[in-house]
């Protein structure tokens, strides 16, 4: 109970400050961070959460489908079939450059055997804009830069989870996840897709019989149970819930608009509560042994992995396209550590490789730093493309526009 008080007095705390938030550099994010840490082992010793905690991989797990369901639902088809060379130059060229990257510096800075520094890479690899929401989730900054941030992160955890389970068995003597072979992962994704593009299509088909169909105040619900569904079958089934989420939030959202309309803002809600819950449980992890642990190699590797290899890897696969050079550097920057790298970070540990403790440390510490400095920096660099909307007001210049019934595309809720 002592952890369920401290979550609702950050959400308070968040609530009350997230008009402040929204203008400055002052993150919600990150206070659920510090809150967590505070009340861990390593500080007040309230809670006592260790990563092996079944609270940690679930709320993270949880966290991650709800943001990919919901992220998903912000792909637009026929947008993405004109401008799907750029999210594909990010996830072909610029994933595949990161993670090569990430393992060079983890082997020759940290000291970690090439296996488990490809699998720290692999970790590492995904992106996830929920801790940019300033750019992915305000209209005035452009449609494709918003547009490559989304879909970027939101297929590159499912791609980067077979490589994750593959490393796992290189790097040594495992449990668990560790005996999947290649066939068995391959299934994994294709049911995962599969169920992630036929569950939302047959209840939009339910939807539209005669003698079906939701009362106005009940239509939210309808997206809510096909992701719950989704999510226990993804379970049941040892299907890729990541890939299943994205790929179901955007295929409800192509056969049915109306429910995406009805479902958003509840949808939105419910990811930052996920969100928010697993960074108050993360936090908890992140105790002063945890930094103390690291080598200054690792520390030289979070400080790299952050400034270096995301920005270069991106800005490498972006040459030749229309992005000015602004919006690449913005791009190249908002690269940050999320979700999936923590749910896959917990693999690793979980795992009983040889190396598996002090890969977890330099996961983790990236993870943190990755949050910090990227949700504490996405709403001064938003003001880059005069981001005036930051509070929910119009700004002066859509005055004459906000007075006639439209609709706005949304995004998540500052971070």
């Amino acid at each position: 109970m002592v952890l369920v008080a401290v979550f609702g007095v950050a959400l308070l705390v968040a609530v009350l400050l997230s008009g402040l938030a929204a203008r400055t550099v002052l993150s919600t994010s990150l206070l659920f961070l510090i809150s967590g840490a505070l009340v861990s082992d390593g500080f007040l010793g309230l809670i006592h959460i260790t990563p092996d905690s079944e609270i940690v991989s679930v709320t993270a797990d949880l966290a991650l489908f709800a943001v990919l369901f919901t992220d998903g639902m912000h792909v637009s088809f026929p947008k993405l079939r004109e401008n799907w060379k750029n999210p594909a130059r990010a996830l072909g060229l610029g994933m595949p450059l990161a993670f090569l990257g990430m393992a060079l510096i983890t082997h020759y800075l940290v000291g970690l055997d090439w296996a488990t520094s490809f699998l720290v890479g692999a970790v590492l690899a995904p992106t996830d804009p929920v801790f940019a929401s300033a750019i992915v989730g305000r209209k005035e900054v452009p449609a494709k830069l918003r547009q490559l941030l989304n879909v970027e992160s939101g297929i590159n955890d499912g791609l980067a989870l077979p490589l994750v389970l593959i490393l796992i068995a290189a790097a040594g003597p495992t449990t668990g996840h560790a005996d999947a072979s290649l066939t068995k992962i391959g299934l994994e994704l294709g049911l995962g897709l599969a169920l992630g593009v036929l569950l939302p299509l047959f209840v939009t088909g339910l939807v539209r019989f005669r003698l079906l169909g939701s009362e106005p105040k009940l239509q939210p619900l309808l997206p809510l149970a096909t992701g719950i569904i989704l999510y226990g079958l993804c379970h049941l089934t040892h299907a890729n819930p990541y890939l299943a989420a994205f790929s179901a939030g955007a295929v409800l959202t192509a056969a049915s608009p109306e429910a995406k309309s009805a479902f958003e803002p509840l949808g939105e809600a419910l990811a930052e509560l996920a969100k928010f819950a697993a960074l108050l449980v993360f936090g908890a992890l992140l105790t002063p042994q945890l930094f103390g642990d690291l080598s200054l190699g690792g520390y030289a590797a979070v400080i790299l992995a952050i400034v270096l290899i995301r920005p270069a890897s991106l800005l490498l696969s972006l040459i030749g396209t229309r992005f000015d050079r602004r919006e690449k550097l913005v791009a190249a920057w908002f690269g940050p550590k999320g979700f999936a790298s923590v749910v896959y970070g917990l693999l690793v540990l979980q795992s009983g490789i040889p190396q598996g403790q002090e890969a977890y440390t330099l996961i983790a510490v990236c993870i943190a730093t990755s949050i910090i400095a990227h949700s504490s920096t996405d709403v001064p660099i938003a003001r880059l493309f005069h981001v005036e909307d930051l509070t929910g007001i119009p700004a002066e210049r859509d005055q004459e526009e906000a007075t006639t019934p439209h609709s706005k595309e949304t995004g998540h809720a500052r971070a």
